[in-house]
């Protein structure tokens, strides 16, 4: 093929070129707007911050940050501990004696409802 035969669709080379560059200008917009609606640094083109919180916000956010991180640290620990309680009953050898006691208790019972006796 030569250039002469992309003549024809030159039109649509170019036209689908002008789209994909304003997609991707809108996309930047959109990504810029949702940054700013959810409290999200701005960014330049190398990295750097181009609206700085200030630092008694940022200590305030960590503070609080550091609390939740805390609480949910702590919540996980009793989950833990819980869970290896939980563990412990299921795998105990007296959680399975006390199954065959009452597999054996129901046992004797169904005899004896055999039997007329109950």
């Amino acid at each position: 093929m030569e250039a002469v035969d992309f003549l024809p669709y030159l039109g649509w080379i170019i036209g689908g070129s002008f789209v994909l560059g304003v997609a991707g200008i809108l996309t930047s917009f959109q990504t810029t707007r949702m940054k700013i609606k959810n409290g999200y640094p701005l960014e330049g083109m190398w990295g750097q911050s181009l609206k700085p919180g200030s630092d008694a916000q940022n200590a305030q956010r960590v503070t609080l940050l550091t609390q939740e991180n805390a609480e949910l640290r702590a919540e996980l620990g009793s989950l833990k501990d819980r869970m290896a309680n939980v563990e412990r009953i299921v795998t105990d050898g007296g959680y399975h004696l006390g199954a065959e006691i009452d597999a054996l208790r129901d046992r004797a019972l169904s005899n004896l409802k055999d039997k007329g006796e109950a």
